[in-house]
């Protein structure tokens, strides 16, 4: 045996009681640890991602050009209102008589029923198709009372034909065309 190998073995460090005590030692357990704080990690991850996850689904917008079906209840001539939880739409092109004491006489009053009457049944009597457009208001008061009443603005066709144009036809309503951000006086030749 070399020299050198004898040497080292007489050392304080290989002493064999020394190499005892190391083997009788219990060996600590670092794996374990660690795959332990994973498992916690990976349920986290999992717990936010399911939290999330709703959050996360892009929406599906459907264009503002895009004519969409709705359960349509007539509020007067040109104001009907969708049953989706929004605002009233005020259809626009045309403007129909008022009723009740908004009405400035009893024509208007009773044309503004009977415009009313004759849009809620040409409702029921159709397919109904809103398309909403934007109002022409002034900027930054779309949605706000400044803006008709609070009102979304479009054009509701009934089995692709525009009420408007049938409520003009028959005389129950006149033309009524806005400019891109204000409109002109409104008319009301019944009285």
């Amino acid at each position: 045996m070399p020299d050198n190998i004898y040497k080292f073995r007489r050392t304080k460090r290989a002493k064999p009681t020394r190499f005892k005590v190391i083997a009788d030692a219990i060996p600590r357990r670092h794996g374990s640890r660690y795959f332990f704080g994973l498992i916690i990690l990976c349920v986290l991850i999992g717990f936010v991602a399911v939290q999330a996850w709703p959050k996360l689904k892009p929406k599906t917008a459907r264009p503002a050009d895009v004519p969409t079906t709705l359960s349509v209840r007539v509020i007067d001539g040109d104001t009907i209102s969708l049953e989706d939880g929004k605002p009233n739409v005020r259809l626009v092109g045309f403007n129909a008589p008022e009723m009740g004491s908004r009405a400035r006489c009893e024509v208007e009053r009773q044309k503004g029923e009977a415009a009313t009457r004759r849009l809620r049944e040409l409702v029921s009597n159709g397919r109904s198709d809103l398309q909403q457009v934007a109002c022409s208001c002034a900027p930054g008061t779309e949605g706000t009372d400044a803006c008709n009443f609070g009102r979304r603005c479009g054009t509701l066709r009934i089995n692709g034909v525009d009420v408007g144009s049938t409520l003009i036809n028959e005389g129950l309503a006149v033309r009524f065309v806005c400019g891109a951000t204000s409109c002109p006086t409104l008319p009301r030749p019944w009285c």
